[in-house]
């Protein structure tokens, strides 16, 4: 991969943050709609329910960013076509048997 084209890093995990916290967004609303494991009617109930939706949402959101920036990275595939290494030549190595000399 040449300098040139390589992605800018900062731009590319800011990028997949957002997603990651749009998404943590939506599964905590989801969470919240469908009151799975009653966790709507827990935080309903609260006087600093606010604070739970919060937390749920900003670790949610970095745990999904940060899944959506690895899985964006270890995808990451060059497209250069130029061979990589130079030009192999096999050899011919002697590689003797310390185990053939040996009388059993």
């Amino acid at each position: 991969m040449k300098p040139s084209s390589e992605p800018n890093l900062m731009r590319l995990y800011l990028r997949h943050c957002a997603v990651g916290f749009c998404l943590s967004a939506v599964f905590v609303t989801a969470l919240l709609w469908f009151d799975i494991a009653r966790i709507g009617t827990l935080v309903a109930g609260s006087d600093i329910g606010w604070l739970a939706v919060f937390l749920l949402w900003f670790f949610h959101g970095t745990v999904f960013g940060s899944v959506q920036f690895a899985v964006s990275i270890m995808l990451d595939t060059d497209d250069d076509d130029e061979p990589r290494g130079g030009m192999t030549i096999p050899v011919r190595a002697a590689a003797p048997s310390r185990i053939a000399d040996r009388q059993i």
